[in-house]
């Protein structure tokens, strides 16, 4: 799958960034979906008082994302994106041994905080790889390669957490933290032994904040942004509930991971061909088309708390959050076709820094809705962020300095 009239080192290059990405993202994978449990000390269902606290310190981890993910792009772009993205795993390594040694809630705060500070670092660089190794006309398609395998180590180390957190009793789940400290440090070395002998970014002293903040306002990186946002707070709220919520509602945890593990096998197929789409068709409309995906996801998401899991609503379900993928890879390329080289780092930390306050706005805004007013609450909360999603895409779709900034051909 390697990109057409890309160098033997181009190559090898965006290898070795979609090998860190998997480990990176399987290790985060198998951490988050049981992070709740190991705060609260059980893991069946959740009270009032459990989701408040476990969604304050896993929002932690967005935050720290957030408030520092623009310098770690302005650190890959002064000094290279090699040394910022093996910086960022091996931190990441460490601080996922120093949180098996303690269940202190506000210990565990101030790692997770420092933890989401070397997440965006690891994600800023690796996006500025492979924007810097991406032609345009066929940039969709790298970043949908990304993507697949960026969202496949998510969901292969979910559904590998939900396992253990279901064989598991709650007082050895410090086993998987180091069994995610072990993937960093593995896809850290494998890593390194493949852009062994590659010429590589080195940096540029040519920096300026300023220009940096006046791009990230501009209205054609904002209509990019906002729906990522959006997107990101549905997402944030999900990761907080579907461990526990799962279990509470008598689904096994075995079935869960194996259906989630399913999925992440199918992306592999998916965000590449979504990408190749994006390359022929603009970024916009496959943007557009996730962005109805994600709406209907929505819908299907109020049902099942209204009605519970029945075929119909989970096929619907499914159906939707296939079309809902299309919007990834779009999204990434069309982000990257905005930024120049030399600051491409920051750019796509934008990526990161909307995902992130995407991340704490849904963990903390679903659990307050829902700690005072239950299911109610989830219906407003879904009903919110579906209308801003049609809203900001909306306004994409009908703004005309929004169009696609390359021509593109089809992906090869």
């Amino acid at each position: 799958m390697a990109a057409h009239g890309a160098s033997d080192d181009h190559r090898w290059a965006l290898r070795a960034v979609l090998t860190a990405t998997f480990f990176v993202r399987f290790a985060f994978g198998i951490t988050v979906v049981v992070f709740a449990a190991y705060i609260t000390h059980h893991s069946n269902g959740f009270s009032g008082d459990d989701v408040g606290v476990a969604g304050l310190v896993s929002a932690m981890a967005p935050l720290g994302e957030f408030s520092t993910v623009l310098f770690s792009g302005y650190l890959a772009d002064r000094y290279g994106r090699w040394p910022v993205l093996f910086a960022g795993m091996g931190v990441s390594a460490v601080l996922f041994g120093a949180v098996a040694l303690t269940r202190n809630t506000v210990a565990l705060g101030g790692i997770n905080f420092v933890f989401g500070v070397g997440s965006g670092a690891i994600l800023a660089a690796s996006l500025a790889v492979v924007g810097d190794r991406a032609d345009a006309d066929h940039r969709g398609y790298e970043m949908g390669r990304f993507d697949a395998v960026n969202l496949f180590g998510w969901t292969s180390g979910i559904g590998l957490g939900l396992g253990l957190e279901g064989a598991l009793a709650n007082a050895q789940l410090s086993l998987v933290f180091l069994a995610g400290a072990a993937a960093l440090a593995v896809g850290l070395g494998v890593t390194a032994a493949l852009i062994r002998g590659i010429p590589t970014y080195h940096g540029t002293r040519q920096y300026s904040f300023r220009a940096i903040r006046a791009f990230v306002f501009r209205r054609s990186v904002l209509l990019v942004t906002l729906p990522w946002l959006v997107i990101y707070v549905l997402i944030g709220a999900a990761l907080v509930f579907i461990g526990p919520d799962a279990s509470g509602a008598g689904v096994s945890t075995t079935l869960l991971s194996g259906l989630i593990i399913g999925g992440g096998l199918l992306l592999v197929v998916t965000q590449p061909y979504y990408g190749g789409l994006a390359d022929r068709f603009g970024r916009t409309r496959l943007m557009s088309v996730g962005a109805a995906g994600f709406v209907g996801a929505m819908g299907c998401a109020c049902l099942l708390v209204a009605y519970g899991a029945t075929w119909p609503i989970l096929g619907a379900l499914g159906v939707c959050v296939i079309i809902a993928l299309a919007y990834g890879p779009a999204a990434l390329a069309a982000l990257a076709d905005l930024s120049r080289e030399m600051t491409r780092a920051t750019t796509m930390a934008i990526y990161s820094l909307t995902i992130s306050l995407g991340m704490v706005i849904g963990i903390a805004g679903s659990s307050w809705l829902y700690s005072h007013f239950q299911n109610d609450g989830l219906y407003a909360f879904f009903g919110s962020v579906a209308l801003a999603l049609v809203l900001f895409t909306l306004a994409r779709v009908f703004d005309p300095g929004a169009a696609d900034p390359v021509a593109t051909t089809p992906a090869r």
